[in-house]
């Protein structure tokens, strides 16, 4: 893992968390929450392979919380920083994949990247994964070359402020790092938490 990356940590993984929405987005009403995946039926009819060649991601779904979750790929913000969806009402329902962290699902060793916002109206993706996804939790990830099953063994809320190495590693063994803000909202763009979840390959 490269120092740079460890120094910056989680204190800016998420830029924006979210927010730094415009007024017009702070100010508007909840909007329809897509539909949740009821108890995960969807990953029982559809077993997952023990192993995938690499692939990159194109839909995420996450058992009992959300179905076909789009992926996108932001640049990074800077080249220690992973770039997020758009703040837009799209956006706020999309999780971003870090191609440039330089592992996929399928991968034999490291983190695969992905980070979703939460919102201050509780609207946005990242708001039903604190709700809904707990240790045992199920995500499924989808492209045109592969398809994964990960099983969540670790869920964890650091501060957003402290270095926090777990989440870049890439000598590891293979599993998914999600993060979301979380804690208290201190203004646009700024929560005082991160929350990660873990999540390893299982068929």
């Amino acid at each position: 893992m490269r120092a740079g990356l460890a120094a910056v940590a989680l204190a800016l993984a998420v830029s924006g968390c979210g927010a730094r929405p415009g007024p017009e987005e702070e100010q508007a009403a909840p909007t329809a929450r897509p539909q949740a995946v009821a108890g995960g039926t969807e990953l029982r009819e559809r077993p997952c392979p023990d192993r995938a060649r690499p692939f990159e991601p194109t839909t995420v779904v996450v058992a009992g919380v959300q179905a076909d979750v789009q992926v996108v790929y932001p640049a990074r913000v800077t080249a220690d920083v992973p770039g997020t969806p758009p703040t837009d009402a799209v956006g706020k329902q999309q999780v971003a994949f870090d191609r440039d962290q330089g592992v996929r699902p399928g991968d034999r060793r490291g983190n695969v990247l992905l980070n979703a916002h939460t919102f201050p109206d509780g609207s946005a993706l990242g708001n039903r994964l604190l709700d809904g996804l707990r240790e045992g939790g199920r995500l499924v990830l989808s492209g045109p070359d592969g398809r994964l099953c990960y099983r969540v063994t670790d869920r964890v809320e650091v501060d957003a402020t402290e270095p926090f190495f777990r989440y870049y590693e890439t000598d590891g063994r293979p599993q998914v790092a999600l993060v979301v803000c979380s804690g208290t909202r201190l203004g646009p763009g700024v929560w005082t938490k991160r929350t990660v979840w873990f999540a390893s390959p299982s068929a």
